[in-house]
């Protein structure tokens, strides 16, 4: 809910607080009928639709209001048949019920002036604050410059020309049954005249404005820069004072803490409410009136305000009409507003803004439009040449993004899960799994056949036994070799003798398959350490994937405007801006007698309360966010400069959370 739709929605519920206790003596059987007649009945209907809490929406829109007036038939001829009493109360209460929806209207519409203007005074401020912002804007306006120019020159020339014509037709008059022959030598005449006429402009022209002679371009540009933001500045001030007027003497039914020491025009003591809607309705036409006047300054603009509304000659004290007709002649003056002065007022704030407000998007981006159309031709040329390289990047850049989905993240991850269901084809292995068996018992066999062959190097004896047997299996299982090492080492004595008719050979190979044994071992303990980190082993080959892939979605979600947390960002610097302008309002401020708010300042300052207001609603949560709009309300009151610039530190320290 903005500003205005709680201003709106508080004045509604003090119209609905107004006792009518004056009709307590009316006779009940009569007020039994007039209450079922069918006219009380429409207008009950039509107050109800206006007022505040019959939709979601607070603030009607100006043709709805206008709508449910003409259905209220006061806008009628027909004055011969007077309403009863309960008629003229309510026809009453509808006409202040169409006042505040009026009035909130206005309000949203000065306020829907007042905030873009910011945007184009820092457009201006930009233009002037930089020597390159300058000449950039001289190029963006060339054309227009050039085009006025000319138009000029053509209006000037076309006169004199038509000048010159005029005084020669009666002399030619006389010529008119001469010589064909000269037809022609008249006709390159009239062309050089012309020539010289338009030559003749030019010069006068440049004579004329000599600030063109003495400046430069870019300084003609900087001046006319100023002369416009200025202008806006103007505007923003008016326009402002008026949005203060209208929010701080506007429909003011409540009379107590009203000791500003303003105006007291609508605010008396004595005031009814009927005289309070009337006064307001001209208070409102005469700020739609005179609010885009910019020739004047803020204060004659307040006077003329005030004296048009204390002479108003519509006002009941001030015309002879009857009391019953009055509702007629307020309604007849709201339609007018909505369906003319608002209008009008529109149409005029627009024309002021289109004038000295910042360029359009044609002027300011023709330039680089221009050339991308001039090398549009080239730049298709390209890719119509690169066309097969270009659908090649493509396809690759596909494959590229598939392989690597399915390749690093896909088939990852199942690894992943087979491990942790404990598939045994997930299983990490150096080496297979039944080799060391094989290997195991092919040397027990070697060692077990070589002791059996020869026993006296084995055992020292002639022949071994079965248990002698086990013993050395059981050893050979154990990694002890060392009956072949006995023989290994008594052949060693003699390696030649040894070798050609001992056993060093075959004890040899026997441990060169004991060292095979071994390293299979080893290889197994390494074999088991892996297997009991395979799910460790499965995560960091999945890692690299998944943040390559969260990365890109990252930037793709930036790219593509899924920027929450960014468009926060810059929410809560544009909220920091808009309390540094709050503040630096409360600070330069000029306070009246009683240290409270000019109309201006307090128009200014209630801009940018809504436009905070506006920023904060994504910001807060829903809680917090109800003190925040509490403490609004206490800065945007005229409660003294004091008051609320306490209130402004408080919004700072209290909300800082999230405003930050």
């Amino acid at each position: 809910m903005s500003l205005v739709a709680d201003q709106v929605r508080r004045l509604d519920a003090q119209l609905d607080r107004i006792p009518f206790t004056h009709l307590t003596s009316y006779d009940a059987t009569r007020a039994s009928i007039d209450l079922d007649s069918p006219r009380v009945k429409d207008l009950q209907r039509i107050i109800k639709a206006l007022s505040a809490a019959s939709g979601s929406q607070n603030v009607l829109p100006a043709w709805h209001i206008h709508s449910l007036i003409s259905q209220s038939n006061l806008l009628s001829e027909n004055g011969e048949i007077s309403p009863n009493q309960y008629e003229s109360e309510l026809e009453w209460m509808l006409v202040s019920k169409a006042t505040v929806q009026t009035y909130g209207v206005i309000l949203d519409t000065l306020l829907d002036q007042i905030i873009p203007l910011n945007d184009h005074i820092w457009y201006w401020d930009d233009v002037l604050s930089s020597p390159t912002y300058s000449s950039l804007y001289m190029v963006q306006t060339s054309p227009i410059r050039l085009l006025v120019w000319t138009r000029e020159i053509y209006a000037d020339s076309k006169t004199r020309f038509q000048q010159y014509t005029s005084g020669s037709t009666f002399a030619a008059g006389f010529n008119a049954e001469s010589n064909t022959g000269s037809i022609e030598a008249s006709i390159s005449q009239q062309w050089r005249r012309f020539y010289a006429i338009v030559k003749e402009s030019i010069r006068e022209r440049s004579f004329a404005n000599l600030q063109r002679k003495i400046m430069s371009p870019v300084a003609l540009c900087r001046s006319e820069a100023s002369r416009k933001q200025a202008k806006l500045k103007k505007l923003r001030e008016m326009t402002s004072s008026g949005l203060g007027v209208l929010i701080d003497e506007g429909l003011a039914f409540v009379g107590s803490g009203s000791d500003d020491g303003k105006s007291d025009m609508i605010l008396s003591a004595n005031q009814e409410w009927k005289g309070v809607v009337e006064r307001s309705v001209a208070l409102m036409d005469m700020v739609l009136k005179d609010v885009l006047s910019l020739s004047v300054g803020v204060t004659e603009f307040e006077d003329r305000v005030f004296a048009g509304v204390e002479e108003d000659p519509e006002l009941s004290i001030q015309a002879d009409d009857d009391e019953i007709h009055r509702p007629a002649v307020v309604a007849r003056r709201i339609q007018d507003l909505l369906e003319t002065h608002l209008p009008e007022h529109l149409k005029a704030a627009e024309m002021i803004v289109a004038e000295n407000g910042r360029p359009s998007r044609l002027v300011r981006y023709w330039l680089p439009a221009t050339v991308l159309l001039l090398s549009s031709t080239t730049i298709l040329r390209i890719f119509v040449n690169r066309k097969q390289e270009i659908l090649d990047w493509i396809r690759d850049f596909g494959v590229t993004v598939r392989d690597f989905w399915f390749n690093w993240v896909v088939d990852p991850v199942r690894k992943v899960v087979a491990t942790i269901r404990h598939d045994a084809n997930s299983e990490i292995a150096i080496m297979s799994r039944d080799s060391l068996k094989a290997d195991r018992e092919s040397l027990e066999r070697m060692v077990v056949d070589f002791a059996l062959d020869k026993p006296n190097a084995a055992v020292g004896a002639s022949s071994i036994s079965e248990s002698q047997v086990a013993e050395i299996r059981a050893k050979v299982h154990e990694g002890d070799v060392t009956p072949i090492l006995r023989a290994y080492e008594k052949d060693l004595r003699s390696p030649l003798m040894g070798t050609v008719r001992g056993d060093l050979v075959r004890t040899l190979l026997i441990q060169v398959q004991k060292t095979k044994v071994d390293i299979e071992v080893a290889m197994s303990g390494i074999d088991t350490l892996l297997k009991s980190q395979e799910l460790v082993f499965g995560f960091v080959g999945l890692t690299p994937g998944i943040l390559v892939s969260v990365g890109v979605i990252q930037y793709l979600r930036g790219v593509l405007g899924g920027r929450k947390g960014f468009r926060e960002t810059r929410k809560a610097g544009k909220c920091v801006r808009v309390l540094r302008n709050i503040d630096r309002i409360l600070s330069e401020a000029t306070p009246s007698p009683n240290n409270l708010l000019t109309y201006k300042d307090h128009g200014l300052l209630v801009c940018e309360v809504h436009v905070l207001r506006r920023l904060a609603h994504s910001l807060l949560p829903v809680d917090i966010e109800k003190d925040f709009l509490e403490d609004l309300d206490d800065l945007a009151n005229l409660k003294g400069i004091q008051s609320q610039l306490r209130t402004l530190d408080r919004i700072r320290w209290a909300y800082s959370k999230w405003l930050r």
